[in-house]
């Protein structure tokens, strides 16, 4: 989700003859608040954001026009919200792996089988994300943009996923350190040609320099690609840390209460060294920098710890359904707004609505419509138990 995910997943196959949409049964050990949480990251691209940006051009109020700028990507170092929905996504894809694999393995499917089946959905998830850049129609390569959010998706949940089948635990967790260490090392020790080692720039850096010399097509922003080739390196360790915190959900041995408190106490430590570590390797989502992982890590792992804590501990799961009902078909909804013109259809609905209000409170009564409509054809699918997985 390029404005948003750029800024799932939850991968299961994808659409065939056989394998179309379809009801799926709930896998045993579900965690609720995981699908809740997916659906409360997704709300934010499926045009919540839009309402504060609203907000802030009616109201011209510095109040509201400091959280629109929060739902903004900085144009290079810096962090802000927004940024953490992409990361949120493919860490809570990483935590659902050792619920779904893991299964897989505990039921005696080998690891040869299950890695062929990841490659296949990570392959999809990338020629999806092809799909949603340049549509169904043929194109020039000059004007082809092959990286995308689904790509790196795709290509992070696979590497780490064949890493999760291979590695024992303690393996994983020198994987996921490695990859973000040897990801700074090489930035810092190298740069593109004409700039001095370890410059960050976007124009200097090593890993920017990598995508336009080797990546066909079109880069997002000419000189460098948000997704690019050579920064799904780091990606794949907040895919691992995912992992890592499924398996450590799944253990039988710790309480949910000890469980939700590991969890707030590893993302505030995770949150702490990622500013450390901005000192020297700044917290930087284009280059998706080292410190930048442990920082939405951290906050990703805050915000697993509370809505694990109140739905899956304390048992309230009743204000959950709305971003349940989100979370349960999010590629979908990502994808519909690339064949389903929703400002069409939310006009058409809701035109009576917003000439109540009038000027100029209409456009943020409208972009809650928008909001409202995507959620009840949700609805409408979760009823009809249609999922549509990769």
């Amino acid at each position: 989700m390029e404005a948003s995910l750029e800024t799932p997943i939850k991968p299961k196959p994808m659409a065939t003859s056989s394998s179309a949409i379809k009801p799926e049964a709930a896998p045993t050990q579900r965690l609720y608040s995981l699908d809740a949480l997916r659906g409360f990251d997704m709300f934010w691209i499926m045009g919540a954001e839009e309402v504060f940006h609203e907000m802030a051009k009616v109201t011209g109020s510095p109040f509201w026009r400091a959280i629109s700028n929060q739902f903004t990507h900085p144009s290079w170092n810096g962090f802000h919200i927004y940024d953490l929905i992409f990361p949120l996504f493919l860490f809570l894809a990483g935590v659902s792996i050792p619920y779904s694999v893991g299964r897989e393995l505990e039921k005696g499917k080998s690891r040869q089988q299950l890695m062929l089946r990841v490659i296949k959905r990570g392959l999809i998830l990338v020629v999806l994300g092809m799909i949603y850049n340049n549509g169904l129609q043929i194109r020039p390569l000059s004007d082809f943009r092959i990286s995308s959010v689904l790509g790196r998706i795709g290509i992070a949940y696979m590497l780490a996923n064949i890493i999760y089948l291979y590695a024992k635990e303690r393996t994983q967790y020198i994987w996921f350190a490695g990859l973000l260490i040897g990801y700074w090392l090489i930035l810092k020790l190298t740069s593109a040609p004409g700039f001095p080692a370890g410059d960050l720039t976007m124009e200097g850096n090593f890993a920017s320099y990598v995508d336009r010399t080797i990546l066909p097509g079109k880069l997002s922003l000419k000189i460098h690609d948000t997704v690019g080739f050579f920064n799904n390196i780091p990606a794949i360790s907040t895919a691992l840390a995912g992992i890592l915190v499924g398996s450590f959900l799944k253990n039988n041995s710790i309480t949910p209460q000890k469980k939700a408190m590991w969890l707030a106490g590893l993302g505030t430590a995770s949150s702490l060294l990622a500013l450390l570590w901005n000192l020297d390797f700044p917290i930087n989502k284009n280059m998706w920098s080292s410190s930048f992982v442990l920082l939405t890590t951290g906050l990703s792992l805050l915000l697993l710890s509370a809505f694990y804590y109140v739905i899956d501990v304390l048992g309230y799961k009743s204000w959950a359904f709305f971003f349940k009902v989100i979370g349960m078909n999010s590629i979908l909804i990502y994808l519909s707004g690339k064949f389903i013109n929703w400002n069409y259809t939310t006009t058409g609905f809701f035109k009576w609505l917003g000439q109540l209000v009038g000027e100029p409170f209409n456009v943020v009564v409208l972009a809650i419509c928008a909001v409202m409509i995507k959620w009840l054809f949700l609805y409408f699918l979760y009823k009809k138990k249609v999922f549509l997985r990769v």
